[in-house]
């Protein structure tokens, strides 16, 4: 069984081949659901259990972005739940925040310690906005009974997109929604500086904000979230590819070998958590989600003091 153990070169880390991509599978199954890669518990998992802590961990994880995010957000777009307007919005207001973000965790914050520490906030701000959103929700059964059933509506699909300086709007599942283009776009230029630099794409930040301040259904966050953190995670992976050149004495370009397979299973899970995603009730998704980043945001910060 030794041929299935194997060291990945770039990050020097050890581990049996077929660990990766299980986990991937695993946590993107679920974490899709709600418009999120799942990238941003993946970044703990190598850099607490694989041991990968060089800046070069962001890239790689935002490379599982790259490899894995298309199987669902084809998904999302043939099943008719992808919002244009929305994604635009996502892509146009994130980008720029991406690189400075990138720039920040190479020039800041490269020791693993602080990096966990940050990483840590990140993820207990995601989780208490996760929690605060269902304790909200816990007793409107009404909604919670539409959101179980929602799989079998006939108009679940988006409609009636529009888009403009000041509102981006579309009717689903029989209802309107509308919300602020500035809003939009100030939240996803401060979530990509936090996504560049904790290597998620911004994913995991954008969809809770989209369904806690701008109370818009999961159903239709999740493929805009997806596919703008596909967009920016090309860029980031990109960017890092260039700052090699200006860092050389360490490591910042993604290690594609374990980056690939961890894709490999992100892609599996993705597409199947987006194909099952409107036969889940929403308040389940979220949960699931608060459990995993209140655990992991609460070890990250312990550990610092610790």
């Amino acid at each position: 069984m030794d041929f299935l153990y194997t060291v990945f070169p770039i990050s020097g880390v050890s581990t049996w081949i077929f660990l990766p991509p299980l986990v991937a599978f695993v946590i993107s199954f679920f974490t899709s659901m709600a418009g999120v890669s799942g990238a941003f518990i993946l970044l703990p998992f190598q850099v607490s259990v694989l041991g990968y802590t060089s800046p070069s961990v962001s890239a790689t994880n935002q490379l599982y972005n790259i490899v894995a995010i298309p199987s669902g957000v084809w998904r999302y777009l043939k099943e008719g739940r992808m919002v244009w307007p929305l994604t635009w919005a996502v892509i146009i207001g994130t980008l720029p925040g991406v690189f400075i973000g990138a720039w920040v965790r190479i020039q800041y914050l490269p020791d693993p310690k602080s990096f966990k520490f940050f990483a840590g906030f990140v993820l207990l701000y995601i989780g208490f906005r996760l929690l605060s959103d269902i304790l909200k929700n816990k007793t409107k059964k009404a909604s919670a009974q539409k959101n179980g059933s929602a799989g079998s509506a006939p108009d679940f699909v988006v409609s009636s997109p529009q888009f403009s300086l000041s509102r981006v709007e579309f009717e689903f599942a029989g209802d309107y929604y509308s919300c602020s283009t500035a809003g939009i776009f100030i939240l996803c230029f401060i979530v990509g500086i936090a996504g560049g630099i904790y290597g998620i794409g911004g994913g995991a930040i954008i969809a809770p904000f989209f369904v806690t301040f701008f109370h818009l259904p999961v159903y239709t966050v999740s493929g805009a979230a997806l596919m703008g953190t596909f967009v920016t995670s090309v860029a980031g992976v990109i960017f890092y590819q260039l700052l090699q050149g200006l860092y050389p004495e360490m490591s910042v370009s993604p290690d594609w070998y374990l980056g690939f397979l961890l894709g490999a299973g992100g892609f599996a899970g993705i597409y199947l958590g987006a194909r099952l995603q409107r036969y889940v009730p929403e308040h389940v998704i979220k949960v699931i989600l608060c459990i995993c980043v209140l655990f992991v945001a609460g070890k990250y910060i312990l550990n610092f003091f610790i």
